[in-house]
């Protein structure tokens, strides 16, 4: 375990129009406004996305489990923004609901915006963290500078 304290920064409230990726929108805002680490909440709809549901077993590294939605569902979400040595990459989990039936997982390609959706995103000061690639565990691993 690791940790850094830091403060809230600016908070952007970022609306989502129909067909709008979610991932390349947030980057978007990310990217014009500098945020170097945030955290962010959605909520609203998507028509699409690629999600990973799990690893297909319990081993580093992991293979995902991927899932393709391509149906209305309602997302509540929450996640974290850290760039690697070039760009920002968003780690975003999420409840996926469709009539009722609902998917968890992590939400990361692909994802279009059905009707509406709502970002609230909080830039975090302070703390100097970026998501370089762990090679161990097969993914982007939040890295705390000092270390």
């Amino acid at each position: 375990m690791n940790y850094q304290t830091g403060r809230a920064g600016r908070i952007f409230y970022i609306r989502l129009d129909d067909g709008d990726d979610l991932h390349e929108s947030v980057i978007e805002v990310v990217m014009r406004e500098k945020v170097q680490c945030a955290w962010l909440q959605v909520f609203g709809g998507l028509k699409s996305a690629g999600v990973v549901i799990g690893p297909k077993e319990p081993v580093m590294p992991p293979e995902p489990v991927w899932k393709t939605i391509e149906d209305a569902r309602e997302i509540l979400g929450t996640g974290s923004i850290f760039w690697d040595d070039e760009k920002p990459l968003i780690h975003l989990h999420a409840a996926l609901g469709h009539h009722g039936e609902t998917l968890t997982g992590c939400v990361r390609r692909d994802s279009r915006v059905y009707l509406i959706a709502e970002v609230m995103l909080i830039e975090v000061k302070g703390i100097e963290v970026s998501r370089p690639w762990f090679d161990k565990g097969g993914f982007n691993r939040p890295t705390f500078d000092s270390e």
